[in-house]
């Protein structure tokens, strides 16, 4: 008789547990709600770099900062093929493979001061190589095409 009453005292104890688990979630879903209420950014508020803030009041709130460009912009891809495109005014570069072409604009304005006219994103995927026995692949990296107006250019190549 012993063992059914610890089975009712456990069952007892779960009943609690489970209610109060059930309820936790439900409070934090609706607390995500209200902050997503009160944030009310839009998709042009995120172009522009400008965030809402309590209502129709808008503050400058910078999404793209000059600091944090370097997590866009790896580095400036340097082939015989990137050299030739410097005379059509296009721009080579490695860049992060979340990096869309927006914050890839905004990381090309913040580095150089420099305002591109276009940005193309293009998904290089690593080759395969061979040690011997072993054999693997190379990372895939993501790489931009950037277009300048004609006036415009960036010092890239100096020393190359």
């Amino acid at each position: 008789m012993a063992l059914f009453g610890n089975k009712k005292i456990d069952e007892d104890k779960k009943k609690p547990a489970a209610k109060s688990a059930v309820k936790k979630p439900v409070a934090k879903a609706a607390k995500k709600d209200e902050v997503k209420e009160e944030e009310g950014t839009s998709m042009q508020d995120l172009y522009s770099g400008t965030k809402a803030v309590s209502g129709s009041k808008k503050a400058a709130v910078s999404t793209s900062k000059a600091n944090e460009s370097y997590r866009v912009l790896v580095s400036p891809l340097i082939t015989e093929k990137a050299t030739t495109l410097v005379g059509e005014n296009k721009y080579v570069f490695v860049v992060a493979s979340g990096a869309n072409k927006i914050e890839i604009a905004k990381a090309i304005k913040a580095t150089y001061g420099v305002t591109p006219l276009q940005v193309n994103v293009i998904n290089v995927s690593g080759k395969k190589v061979a040690r011997g026995r072993i054999a693997g692949q190379r990372s895939d990296w993501r790489k931009a095409i950037v277009t300048l107006a004609k006036g415009e250019a960036i010092k890239i190549y100096e020393g190359v």
